[in-house]
């Protein structure tokens, strides 16, 4: 990693070697800065007030070798990542203003992202994480993941049920509680069926009939107009010696007629007033026919009136016209036989709760019996680690129980008792710890003094990570609280894991750090920053400096030089 104006830090780069990497350094030089970059690769949260004092932006940089087939490079790869050379590179920048942006694979990606690859990349392990695994509901969700596919496999099919229960509950309780109101919504829509229905309304009727009504109360006025331009084109009987149009335009055509053939232009007009008698005695036999077939039956004006306010009254209420109505009377159909069908769907409903339920109960049971199972496992492993980080007479127990209810409360059924149930089944789990033969088993939060709580959880840790299936481990001072023989034991462990893991650890104990494959010293200069050069590789001489300086605040004691080279020696022949 190379972090740049973060904290203490102003340019360092932190090289992490495979096996198991000991970070160290005098209070406060920075070290829990290396916990915190790696937190901002990981999609932690960006707190601008991590940004050194006099810079606009804190960066971090990482390099991750990663499998071309590793889960996080697939992830990657789907946001537009490229890898390099087998590496994923990652960058989060915090400005000094709170913003944040991040890039994976040279491309600029969503800070959620860095979250989904953490969770294939690296695990952390600190004091915030300790604090969390006191919590019951955490115990349950570590013990989970230390069972593997006996706990997941069951748990995915429990997870879909009481989903699948809860979508059923909710609708049920709907069908139920609002019988009232869809009562009365179904009465509404069957009176308003029955009233379209007895009016038996027609698509564009109500158009029809408004262009009838017009036409029947204006026939005198119609067949007026209609006598009067038949007289015009054709002639009125009753006054023989009067001029109509018909006669004047064949008059007119006739004159030319016998002369077209002297001039195109003349013969063409004179075609065009062919045309215009033929259209005068169309229009005008038409006029005749339109007067003839005019009704001014006053009985069929009432009719028509009658009709339309019928169909009015319909559209006041169910459309702004009759092809509106129609559509409202064919979805309030619909709708009026889904709520006549509630009874129904009631019994449906009912009947599948139930089902779901005794499925639910089935599978919790398979969820306790295998998370039983693995608690014993899990407890030996944690007991057997607490022995050697010298607790050897301390036994840590996994306590599974359910909470009952009343019979007819809303529960599962699981070992012939109704209890209550969640989404992850209906087990409580805590871990509890006897310190001492005899002792009664307490909560591990309770029953453990300060040192004994460190290396409870180490323990925990330890046997967690080892059924984490991320290739890099980080514990921040999971050591504290920790000394002399027990400390000893915190690094030879943490070496073991390091053999199938890579393992960074900051630690304050020498006798944690002897066990490293590589030590990293963070140091600070003059003017109180770390430079890149204030991050150092501590070899040889230096490495035991640096642990006579973690045994005794002295680099030069030859007592302290002593102690360090039989710390070295002990780790080596100790792995």
């Amino acid at each position: 990693m190379r972090i740049r104006s973060l904290g203490v830090i102003d340019d360092a780069v932190i090289e992490l070697s495979p096996g198991f990497t000991a970070v160290t350094g005098e209070t406060g030089a920075g070290k829990t800065m290396v916990v915190t970059s790696l937190g901002l690769l990981l999609g932690g949260r960006a707190d601008p007030a991590l940004v050194r004092i006099g810079a606009k932006s804190a960066v971090v940089e990482g390099r991750i070798t990663v499998g071309p087939d590793a889960p996080a490079a697939l992830r990657a790869e789907e946001a537009g990542a490229e890898l390099d050379d087998g590496a994923l590179l990652i960058s989060r920048t915090v400005s000094a203003e709170g913003r944040s942006r991040a890039h994976v694979g040279g491309r600029s990606v969503p800070v959620g992202l860095l979250g989904e690859l953490a969770d294939d990349l690296v695990a952390v392990h600190g004091q915030t994480d300790q604090q969390g695994l006191l919590r019951p509901a955490r115990q349950r969700q570590a013990l989970d993941r230390y069972a593997g596919d006996a706990v997941s496999v069951p748990l995915e099919k429990y997870t879909a049920a009481y989903r699948r229960l809860r979508d059923v509950a909710a609708e049920l309780d709907e069908l139920t509680t609002r019988a009232r109101e869809r009562a009365q919504e179904a009465d509404l829509l069957r009176f308003g069926l029955e009233e379209i229905a007895a009016v038996e309304p027609v698509a564009g009727e109500d158009t029809e009939l408004a262009a009838e009504a017009e036409r029947l109360g204006h026939a005198e006025a119609l067949a007026s107009a209609a006598n009067a331009a038949h007289a015009a084109l054709a002639g009125d009987p009753a006054d023989p010696e009067g001029v109509d149009a018909t006669t004047l335009v064949a008059g007119a055509h006739r004159a030319l007629e016998a002369v077209r053939s002297h001039d195109p232009v003349l013969a063409g007009l004179t075609d065009r007033l062919g045309e215009i008698g033929i259209l005068l005695s169309d229009v005008a036999g038409e006029l005749a026919g339109y007067g003839d077939g005019l009704d001014a039956d006053p009985l069929r004006l009432a009719a028509v009136e009658e009709r339309r306010a019928a169909l009015t009254g319909l559209t006041r209420k169910y459309g702004e016209d009759i092809a509106a109505v129609l559509a409202w009377s064919e979805q309030s159909a619909a709708r009026l036989a889904e709520l006549e069908g509630d009874d129904d769907r009631i019994g449906e409903l009912t009947a599948e709760r139930d089902a779901l339920r005794a499925e639910l109960g089935e599978l919790a049971q398979a969820l306790t019996d295998a998370r039983v199972a693995s608690a014993e496992r899990f407890a030996a492993a944690v007991t057997t680690e607490l022995a050697e980080l010298a607790m050897p007479h301390a036994r840590v127990s996994v306590e599974i129980r359910q909470t009952e209810v009343a019979e007819d409360a809303d529960g599962v059924e699981v070992g012939g008792r109704n209890v209550a149930y969640g989404p992850a089944g209906a087990d409580e789990v805590e871990l509890l710890l006897a310190p001492h033969p005899g002792a009664q088993p307490r909560p591990i939060a309770k029953g453990a003094s300060g040192g004994e709580l460190s290396r409870v959880m180490l323990g925990i840790e330890v046997v967690f990570a080892g059924s984490d299936p991320v290739p890099t481990y980080l514990f921040d001072e999971v050591d504290a609280g920790v000394g002399g023989k027990a400390a000893v034991e915190v690094g030879r462990r943490l070496a073991r894991l390091a053999r199938s893991a890579q393992v960074v650890v900051v630690t304050h104990l020498p006798q944690v750090a002897a066990f490293a494959d590589r030590q990293l010293l963070v140091e600070k200069t003059n003017d109180g920053s770390v430079t890149r050069s204030g991050v150092t590789v501590l070899e040889g001489e230096d490495r035991i400096r640096e642990l006579s300086r973690m045994l005794a605040g002295q680099e030069d004691s030859e007592t302290a030089r002593a102690h360090a080279e039989e710390l070295l020696e002990t780790a080596r022949d100790g792995r």
